[in-house]
């Protein structure tokens, strides 16, 4: 009878350790680059004994994560743990590094497969027999020429047993893992003297000792010695020294030299140890420029859309606002114009409506698809990317001031196209509501509105697949005004009625046409010369003369005024025609000053030098496209007070400006996490760089610069 208790207890935790087994070997978590899973070095949990847990990061070829120094750039990695009662979870045991030179950068990481281990502990009384599901939240960034901040919530289900077995599969790479693991340096003295801007590691063998070979170190924080400098290991007598470079802008108090060492030959046969030693000697502020990026490559935490859904809420906040913004509101008020005309039944207009939403959200695909195929073919592209090209400015301003001369009455395009046309024009209403949808992105695109930086950034460094469901959520946003009125007839119904008042109100919406064929020439003017805006000035005239000419045909005259109207269209062709084939010039050189308020033209290696004299530097990444960004420049940056504040900190200022496409610029958008401007962001000596709202208020810049 005992025996076959014995059986039966045996067999019970059998199939408990089977299905756990088959539980914690659940598919792993993929991403685009990182495969990441949960894995465990034995089968069970034994009370009161330590169990190694392992995040497990599978990282594509060429791309890599950090540590938990991340270097010159990037994010270490973190992990979690959400353990139930009875157990408890300690930190990450970090493998060695290896140092990956990027560019004039040193980053901190692991490529290939890497294995974080973590030490899990179950209490004294937790019950036999048991199933427990560990559970983490494991968040890392991992870079290749671009940087993708991901995550995974991941789950690892074990037994609690008395006895437990190696695991078949994870066994043994987690003990290699753990045997890698960097142990206090043995058989050797090691002192830390601070001589100017250098720190020298000696390292005195208590017995004799073979030549370590090449060394590098691998310090614990952030912040005291420079990544990027050359690490170099002499030897003085019985001793060796490792000579550092001091960080030129260093982060907090440097009293100790921790950090992990590591030998090509070995310390006394250790590849890797880990040291911490007091720092004697004096360090002095660095003041050579440093070598290090030249654009910051990790955003700060707390301005990440770091999850898919905090990215499409953002941007369907931001594509609701689009409407407000001064490109799209003369859009969106002919449109909500047009409810007072539009004649049918409730189902009717929810057709309107969602034919217009239709034509946002194809042009919002559409524009994605091309982001996406020229992200892919490696260029440095971002939101409003269109409005860098002179022909696409050039035929905006001619299609809004053809749309101003039709409202004020000049000419009507019943009489513009032939009456078959204008016929089947008539009986596509729907179409015509799909292609004013279509117009309102047109003409959105150099706007940005407030929320929608990070979700872009998000979208645009993210997959395929994500990009799309960001853009369709910000073209959901932007139709949602349009929707409402469409879908529920009480909100229509106060709008006032037909009548003499709607001529009156179409002559009236002609004129902020006309403002945006002003700003759209100044723009024009930006990126190209005086004589682009003369040219498009003279072609606009020409097509004033042409459609009057159009619409002054008679019975009688009908040939000689058909002829002035194409002669004044050929016309307006040819003068325009330079401006159109010009191609956008490259950035103007940044060596002087761009204007009187004491901005410079950003360059990499203007940041640079700054940075590295310990001034606090602001950026203003703006374009004279982007509406919001002159706003910001009118109302904020501009003012005396904000001149003042600028002054007052010993603030530099750059203005890095995208009118004409940069490569530097958009590497130094997409390093921050944003694809689209307006952009501001204040580097702060020793500290992350603070990235603000797109729109500024005077309050905003006091705030931040309160943090200096």
């Amino acid at each position: 009878m005992l025996r076959s208790a014995h059986l039966t207890r045996l067999f019970v935790a059998a199939t408990l350790l089977a299905l756990a087994v088959a539980a914690a070997r659940a598919a792993p978590v993929r991403t685009e680059h990182v495969e990441a899973e949960l894995v465990s070095e034995r089968t069970a949990l034994v009370p009161g004994q330590p169990l190694t847990v392992a995040l497990r990061l599978a990282m594509q070829r060429g791309w890599h994560t950090y540590w938990r120094n991340p270097g010159d750039s990037g994010l270490p990695t973190t992990l979690a743990w959400k353990p139930p009662q009875g157990l408890s979870a300690g930190p990450i045991q970090w493998p060695v590094p290896q140092a990956l030179p990027v560019g004039p950068l040193m980053n901190f990481g692991y490529e290939g497969e890497a294995f974080l281990l973590t030490e899990v502990t179950a209490a004294s009384g937790l019950a036999d027999s048991k199933l427990v599901t560990l559970t983490g939240r494991a968040d890392w960034l991992v870079c290749k020429e671009i940087c993708i901040p991901e995550g995974a919530d991941l789950a690892l289900t074990l037994p609690v047993a008395s006895v437990s077995d190696a695991d078949p599969r994870w066994a043994a790479p987690i003990s290699s893992a753990r045997g890698a693991l960097p142990q206090a340096l043995q058989g050797f003295a090691v002192s830390a003297v601070g001589v100017g801007q250098e720190l020298v590691l000696t390292f005195t063998p208590r017995k004799e000792a073979s030549d370590p070979g090449e060394a590098y170190f691998f310090p614990y924080k952030a912040g005291l010695i420079e990544p990027s400098a050359k690490q170099t290991l002499l030897r003085d007598g019985d001793a060796w020294k490792l000579t550092l470079a001091v960080a030129n802008q260093r982060v907090g108090e440097f009293a100790r030299v921790a950090g992990v060492i590591t030998s090509s030959r070995g310390f006394a046969g250790q590849r890797a140890a880990t040291l911490d030693v007091p720092l004697g000697g004096s360090i002095v502020a660095g003041t050579a420029p440093p070598a290090i990026a030249t654009v910051p490559l990790a955003l700060p935490a707390d301005t990440s859309a770091s999850s898919l859904g905090v990215a499409l809420a953002f941007a369907f906040i931001g594509g609701a606002l689009l409407n407000l913004m001064p490109c799209v509101f003369p859009v969106l008020s002919l449109k909500v114009l047009g409810f007072a005309t539009h004649g049918g039944g409730r189902a009717t207009m929810r057709l309107h409506g969602l034919a217009f939403a239709a034509g946002v959200i194809a042009s919002f695909w559409l524009l994605a698809g091309a982001l996406v195929a020229l992200r892919a073919a490696g260029a440095q592209l971002g939101w409003g990317f269109q409005l860098q090209s002179p022909a696409v400015i050039a035929a905006l301003a001619v299609l809004f001031f053809v749309m101003a001369l039709n409202l004020s009455g000049v000419f009507d395009f019943g009489r513009l196209i032939p009456s078959s046309v204008a016929t089947w024009d008539a009986k596509q209403p729907f179409l015509n509501d799909a292609l004013s949808g279509v117009l309102a992105v047109v003409i959105a695109s150099p706007c940005s509105a407030p929320f929608m930086g990070a979700a872009l950034g998000y979208a645009l460094a993210a997959p395929r697949e994500v990009t799309f469901a960001v853009f369709t959520s910000l073209g959901l946003g932007m139709a949602l005004p349009y929707l409402v009125l469409a879908f529920f007839p009480k909100w229509r119904a106060r709008l006032p009625r037909p009548g003499p008042w709607m001529q009156r109100l179409r002559q009236l919406l002609a004129f902020p046409l006309y403002g945006t064929v002003l700003w759209l020439a100044w723009v024009l003017g930006a990126q190209l010369d005086n004589d682009a805006v003369l040219r498009l000035g003279v072609s606009l005239l020409l097509i004033a003369l042409a459609l009057w000419a159009w619409q002054s045909r008679s019975a009688g005259a009908l040939r000689g005024w058909t002829v002035a109207a194409l002669a004044g269209v050929a016309a307006a062709a040819a003068v325009v025609w330079p401006v159109v084939a010009a191609s956008t010039p490259t950035a103007a050189s940044p060596s002087t000053s761009i204007d009187s308020g004491g901005w410079q033209a950003y360059a990499p290696e203007r940041l640079s030098t700054l940075v590295a004299q310990g001034r606090p530097v602001f950026i203003d990444f703006t374009a004279a496209w982007c509406v919001t960004c002159q706003v910001n420049k009118r109302l904020v940056l501009n003012s005396s007070e904000t001149r003042d504040a600028f002054t007052r900190s010993n603030v530099a200022l750059l203005r890095a400006d995208w009118t004409r496409r940069d490569p530097a610029i958009g590497q130094a958008l997409a390093a921050l996490g944003r694809n689209g401007v307006p952009a501001y962001v204040l580097y702060r000596p020793g500290r992350k760089p603070l990235l603000l709202p797109e729109v500024l208020q005077q309050s905003t810049i006091n705030d931040a610069l309160a943090t200096l």
